[in-house]
């Protein structure tokens, strides 16, 4: 395993940090460590939310969905990805300010640790393994969001997210990056409608390398140790509309669409035109007197010449109890070829149910 994990870091080296210093490209997989979602209850619906948002994970989704909290949340989730290799961790918290007015704060860390680091584990002198002079560390991505949401009318509702990301490669190389994610939600009746718009402006990173550190690539490998430069991810749009239905006294029923359009060539087996690809999703939950829930949906629909059009499913359940949400979602994410093993995402909800934290009191 730590000689695999040593490949991996290389491979990331040379994909994340080998843009000419003068140079400026689009990062097809930028920030794609925030592509895989949050939140049990999305995920177990296969990600189609951007219009059903209306709790503390809404600064991921939609931030206009913040305006729909009654109280202040607090959320947290945890994920191992790629059979257990990489860790996945969120937090987040919402305030509302006033009857019209919400904020609220998102932290992500993705991350492969323990990584073994071999450059110097070899005395060409002696010809022979150095183990001790194997060192290891971590290669991580953070994201950090702030988010604003504003009730413009009875069934409207407008929300903003700054976002900062942090991306480190042990001490070989890092990277900052910063943009904005702008979200509307519009109701009438039954039906919502939700847009994101992420990195609305493009996120710019910028990467900087330790060429001391970095000078034994070239020995090892033969090759030009990668240098720093400046990437750009282009936006996201994503739509989405849903639908809440009671079906009995104690039953409910919801059902989302979701469809993104991403500007970069990003997914080799998207559905696209040229740099512009199609991405949808389907979700759905069967609720019993809103204590326990059943959930199904479609994360992505790919399609290729050589393995024809597959489906990527998605279950999940949650469970209220008083001021607790338990939600489990699970997925293959790797598609259903499974190659690169199942991902169980479990997330803890918790309302600050008082009448004194209510909306309708500030």
């Amino acid at each position: 395993m730590p000689a695999l994990r040593s490949l991996g870091l290389f491979l990331l080296l040379f994909v994340l940090a080998a843009a000419p210093a003068e140079a400026q490209r689009v990062a097809k997989y930028g920030a794609d460590f925030l592509a895989g979602g949050i939140g049990g209850r999305a995920l177990g619906m296969g990600g189609a939310y951007v219009a059903l948002a209306g709790d503390v994970t809404a600064g991921y989704w939609n931030p206009a969905g913040l305006n729909a909290t009654a109280y202040p949340e607090v959320a947290y989730m945890h994920a191992e990805r790629f059979d257990g290799i990489v860790q996945f961790d969120y937090g987040a918290g919402v305030f509302p300010i006033n009857t019209r007015s919400t904020v609220g704060i998102s932290f992500f860390r993705s991350g492969v640790d323990d990584i073994a680091n071999t450059l110097n584990a070899w005395d060409a002198a002696n010809d022979r393994p150095t183990p001790d002079s194997i060192s290891f560390f971590s290669a991580a991505d953070y994201a950090f969001f702030v988010s604003y949401a504003r009730q413009m009318r009875s069934n409207l509702s407008i929300g903003v997210t700054a976002k900062v990301v942090r991306r480190g490669i042990g001490d070989f190389a890092s990277a900052w990056g910063y943009s904005f994610d702008l979200g509307a939600q519009y109701r009438v009746g039954r039906f919502q409608f939700g847009l994101n718009i992420q990195d609305v402006t493009g996120m710019l990173q910028s990467w900087s390398v330790d060429s001391g550190e970095l000078a034994a690539i070239s020995e090892v490998f033969g090759q030009d140790a990668p240098v720093g430069g400046s990437e750009i991810v282009l936006p996201v749009a994503r739509f989405g509309t849903g639908v809440t239905l009671p079906l009995t006294q104690d039953l409910g029923f919801t059902a989302g669409l979701d469809f993104d359009l991403a500007f970069d060539g990003q997914r080799a087996y998207a559905f696209n035109t040229g740099d512009m690809s199609f991405h949808p999703r389907l979700g759905t939950e069967l609720t019993y007197r809103n204590i326990v829930a059943l959930r199904a949906g479609i994360s992505d629909v790919t399609s290729s010449e050589r393995f024809g059009t597959e489906v990527t499913p998605t279950v999940g359940a949650g469970l209220n109890v008083g001021a607790f949400d338990v939600d489990y979602g699970f997925g293959d994410f790797g598609g259903i070829r499974q190659e690169l093993g199942y991902s169980h995402r479990v997330s803890l909800k918790y309302t600050f149910a008082q009448e004194r934290w209510s909306r309708a009191n500030r």
